[in-house]
């Protein structure tokens, strides 16, 4: 297969780059990006499958032309609130399947919008096929259907923020945190204040016990579309409390309000972040999720909960290379716009990611490894 990747020399992107470029099934990868000297050296790193040239997701018919001849697009330009729309409608233009890691609400409810546009051009278009939104979101599906009846759906992530040095992960977890956010409660999309309903959970190892909170995330967006369930929220933290502090008084002084300001902010933590990152730096930075699944089996309550960790940009693009991969060998066959647990197989998907060396759990306690 052919894969284009769209943003391909970020941080996050060129994790996805590097895993495609191992696999035998992919031919060739071009990696595009708005640097192209980035895209140029990281194309001279990884040898003769690899080419590269210029994109700008602000540049339509510069998008479309670079996309078509691909089987599919993998994209991870961000933030995605600025600029998921506008690749997806190029990849949908371009006539390209298109997998992306967008992990803005706002931008995957816009993205589901183009679920007619989709079928009409004959392609696979999935968001949130990262991290959280997608590893949770599959976990989600894998729990669904084990049971007869889907009461509760609880996603959550906890980041280490030393795990990543990229800008646009910085704008997210300001613009997830900012305002009021959807979280679907009782039947029904409603919105409410970010930072709310803040509670203590634990994941995998070794990230472990993490005070989480609602933010604004596409799980809450998307999941209910897929499966019936009574209440599906998102919940998230950062495993630095001094963070938490510094960016929940950044919204409370409206300092994050605007796009503009969201820009400035972001700018600021990353000039800031390696000088804290060096202050009880843990022996190893991981970052992780987790997805809690509630409903009834023959009658019965059930309560079934999985996990996942690994250093972020794996967690982030390893699972967008794998559904890449899937679509290209045909076992993703659904046309249009959606989301992961829409109709990627729970089975394969993490066989492929413990493969690729994601460790996963199940059980309350997130100790016991998920057999797969």
């Amino acid at each position: 297969m052919k894969v284009i990747a769209l943003g391909g020399a970020g941080v996050m992107g060129r994790f996805g780059v590097k895993d495609l470029v191992s696999k035998d099934s992919v031919e060739e990868v071009m990696i595009a990006d708005y640097d192209v000297a980035e895209a140029e050296a990281l194309a001279r790193e990884l040898g003769s499958k690899c080419s590269a040239r210029q994109v700008d997701a602000n540049n339509h018919a510069g998008m479309v032309e670079a996309i078509k001849g691909f089987d599919v697009a993998m994209g991870t330009i961000g933030p995605f609130y600025k600029y998921e729309k506008k690749v997806a409608s190029a990849c949908i233009d371009a006539g390209v399947n298109y997998v992306s890691i967008c992990d803005d609400y706002d931008a995957a409810a816009a993205f589901l919008e183009f679920d007619d546009a989709a079928k009409k051009a004959g392609i696979t278009a999935i968001t949130g096929v990262g991290w959280t939104p997608g590893i949770t979101n599959i976990f989600a599906r894998m729990g669904a259907d084990q049971l007869d009846e889907v009461d509760e759906i609880a996603t959550s992530w906890a980041c280490d923020p030393a795990d990543t040095a990229g800008k646009a992960v910085t704008l997210h977890y300001i613009h997830a945190v900012t305002g009021m956010i959807p979280s679907f409660i009782d039947g029904r999309l409603q919105n409410i204040p970010a930072g709310s309903g803040l509670e203590k959970i634990t994941f995998p190892p070794t990230v472990g016990d993490c005070s989480i909170f609602h933010a604004g995330h596409p799980e809450p967006v998307t999941i209910p579309r897929y499966i019936n369930a009574r209440t599906v929220s998102l919940k998230g933290g950062l495993t630095d409390p001094f963070l938490v502090g510094l960016t929940n008084l950044l919204v409370k002084m409206r300092l994050t309000n605007t796009e503009r300001k969201k820009d400035l902010m972001g700018a600021l933590f990353n000039a800031l972040l390696p000088a804290l990152e060096s202050f009880g730096k843990p022996p190893e930075t991981c970052s992780a999720c987790r997805t809690d699944v509630t409903g009834k089996k023959k009658g019965k309550w059930v309560h079934l909960a999985y996990g996942a960790a690994a250093h972020m940009d794996m967690l982030t693009c390893l699972p967008s290379s794998i559904v890449v991969q899937m679509v290209g060998e045909g076992l993703i066959t659904e046309k249009g716009a959606m989301a992961p647990e829409a109709c990627v197989d729970p089975k394969e998907f993490l066989k492929r990611l413990v493969a690729g060396g994601v460790r996963i759990f199940e059980g309350d306690d997130m100790t016991t490894p998920l057999e797969v």
